[in-house]
């Protein structure tokens, strides 16, 4: 039988500190051989925009082979449509059963959380209290969540284009009693921050790695996996210790370094490791209070095959769902 997950059954049913936990476990997983990670694929037509994106993953640890088809359709805005969609589909990596079919939205907002709370985790100065966040809209909200679950956060400086959309993210979190500072630019958020996430559908650079100082740590986060697309610009990319979840999607997806690259600043060689090294500890993360450190986040499969994991379970043991014989 096959367990049928809508949105609205997810959201009650994720996870964030487990989410975490999973998350680095697969990472860690990937450098010690036990998970597989193919490079993506990009699907495009040369009639249209829209992109789709197979995102395959498998773990032994996790017992799961799965795969998010993700829908990236730009033009969907304009009929006030979401510009991304997605499906996740869960195999049993021991019989190929078709485990669950999981709506990708509530997974995929806790999962990009959840790993820049393990790159924070592993990259930041471990004192740190001030979180910033460019940007200010759901995936911001599980920001503040995951970073709470790894550091001391004691003070948020936000920023978005929007003035409604940063009153609503405030009355999301007030909740935490933290305090919350409305910044009036971009700016103003990076020189605050001793953690800065960069959560917005940037095409441009909105962050300067001139704004960056000593024991910044960054997650770039946001701009959707299109090799033209940033929110950091090339000094930002030269300024810092680079990390990423997979140096070869990063190479195939990540405008956020591949720009920089074809602009001769930096090469791919210069990417100190895959997230999963550290988690690892086959290689290092931070080495002093000085460094800049920045998690290049792209999303993998793999992410999603851990949360998954996590939702089938969860909903398995409280009897949430719909189940299906799709071989009938």
């Amino acid at each position: 039988m096959t367990l049928i997950l809508k949105a609205s059954e997810l959201q009650a049913l994720a996870d964030m500190p487990g989410t975490i936990a999973a998350v680095e476990r697969v990472f860690a997983g990937l450098s010690q051989g036990t998970a597989i990670q193919p490079a993506p694929d990009s699907l495009v037509l040369p009639s249209s925009d829209a992109r789709f994106l197979p995102m395959a993953a498998l773990s032994g640890d996790e017992e799961l082979a799965s795969v998010k088809l993700l829908a990236d359709i730009p033009a969907n805005r304009e009929s006030s449509l979401p510009t991304q969609r997605s499906t996740i589909m869960l195999v049993s990596q021991l019989t190929g059963e078709t485990l669950a079919i999981l709506d990708g939205k509530v997974p995929t907002r806790v999962r990009t959380a959840a790993a820049s709370a393990v790159a924070t985790k592993l990259l930041a100065r471990p004192g740190s209290t001030t979180l910033g966040l460019v940007g200010a809209g759901a995936l911001a909200v599980a920001h503040v969540e995951a970073m709470l679950a790894v550091l001391p956060i004691e003070n948020v400086v936000v920023w978005s284009r929007s003035a409604d959309t940063v009153t609503a993210f405030c009355g999301e979190i007030s909740h935490h009693g933290l305090n919350i500072s409305r910044a009036s630019s971009v700016r103003e958020v990076v020189e605050a921050s001793d953690v800065l996430c960069t959560l917005t559908p940037a095409v441009e650079p909105l962050v300067e790695g001139g704004w960056f100082k000593p024991g910044l740590h960054v997650n770039a986060v946001g701009s959707r996996p299109r090799a033209d697309h940033r929110e950091i610009d090339s000094a930002g990319m030269v300024r810092a210790r680079v990390f990423v979840d997979s140096l070869a999607t990063a190479m195939a997806k990540s405008g956020g370094l591949i720009m920089p690259v074809a602009e001769g600043l930096m090469s791919f060689e210069d990417v100190e490791a895959e997230l999963g090294d550290v988690a690892a500890r086959t290689r290092a993360g931070r080495l002093s209070d000085e460094d800049v450190t920045l998690f290049n986040s792209v999303g993998i499969g793999l992410q999603d095959l851990a949360i998954g994991r996590l939702l089938y379970d969860a909903a398995l043991t409280q009897g949430v769902g719909t189940h299906v014989a799709l071989n009938n």
